[in-house]
């Protein structure tokens, strides 16, 4: 048995390479301009940190002392950790009820407005229809509404359709005002997708609506949850449209049930369960930030990359 050498290659040479391809290139040293910058970028943000993290730390540890040690040793340790603050607060200041009306609230809002916001913004992004620019620009704008302009008409508004005080008309209120951020955040995101992908699956009898739920949606997860994580901790944290739409005291939510709290711990001196209610109203949403920390940096940086 031969082996037909005519058709066996002969070793081919590595061809040089041009000068500045694939050579190792040597990294310019930093000027003196951009290590001093460095220094005071960094210097700005550890100042920053400081600013953040120390009254975070100070009120949980204070939230375990006696009320007689938060004013005689304010910056130690506690010498007991009074755990019962907290069951306190929950129970006796009424933190928990305030706690579950948020719930109650703001999760069905965030899920309402992710689901509209979505749709509006690739509607927005992907077809092409009269009045299209003009749609965007609109809820462009409603980012820039003050929104004490619309608190008296707002109340009007929701008292005339019988859902001042009430959970629904909270839900309605909190998801047309989050509603503008996401469209515009969402819009930007859609249009990075490929199209390629939904005019194949167009092309296939799909239609319009399963597009949209089985193949955009999946592909704008980042997108989704970074802006539904902003929009939780924004909602979370809205105290201006409570105290002007939610009349009931049963159902405030946990920023008008810190300020109740405030006021009446503060003329009973009991700042120990007033502390603790902090901590509880600080809970949820230092545990989403560092649950999904990574997800938002993801987010908000793929538009950009593609």
């Amino acid at each position: 048995m031969t082996i037909d050498t005519s058709k066996t290659a002969a070793p081919s040479q590595a061809a040089p390479t041009p000068p500045g391809r694939g050579a190792n290139r040597t990294t310019e040293p930093a000027s003196a301009g951009e290590r001093t910058m460095n220094v005071f970028s960094h210097g700005v943000l550890i100042v920053w940190a400081i600013l953040v993290i120390v009254p975070l730390l100070w009120a949980g540890m204070t939230a375990f002392k006696s009320d007689r040690e938060i004013f005689t040793n304010p910056w130690s340790l506690p010498t007991t950790w009074h755990f019962e603050n907290f069951a306190r607060a929950w129970t006796d200041a009424n933190i928990g009820q305030y706690f579950l009306n948020s719930v109650i609230v703001v999760v069905p809002s965030v899920v309402l407005v992710m689901l509209l916001g979505s749709m509006v913004a690739y509607v927005i992004a992907r077809y092409e229809f009269p009045g299209r620019n003009l749609i965007y620009y609109a809820f462009v704008t409603g980012m820039t509404f003050p929104i004490f302009l619309a608190l008296v008409p707002l109340f009007f508004v929701v008292q005339n359709v019988g859902l001042l005080g009430t959970y629904p008309g909270l839900i309605l209120v909190y998801t047309a005002y989050a509603l503008p951020f996401t469209v515009f955040f969402m819009t930007g995101f859609f249009r990075t997708l490929p199209g390629a992908l939904a005019e194949a699956a167009m092309l296939d009898g799909c239609s319009h609506a399963r597009v949209f739920f089985q193949i955009m949606l999946p592909l704008a997860k980042p997108g989704i949850i970074s802006v539904g994580i902003f929009n939780f901790l924004g909602l979370w944290n809205q105290y201006l449209l409570p105290l002007v739409l939610n009349t009931d005291q049963n159902h405030y939510v946990l920023s008008q049930g810190l300020a109740v709290l405030s006021a009446n711990q503060g003329y009973r001196s009991d700042w120990s369960a007033l502390f603790a209610g902090l901590v509880i109203a600080l809970l949820p949403v230092l545990a989403v930030y560092v649950l999904f920390q990574r997800r938002i940096q993801e987010g908000l940086s793929v538009g950009a990359l593609k």
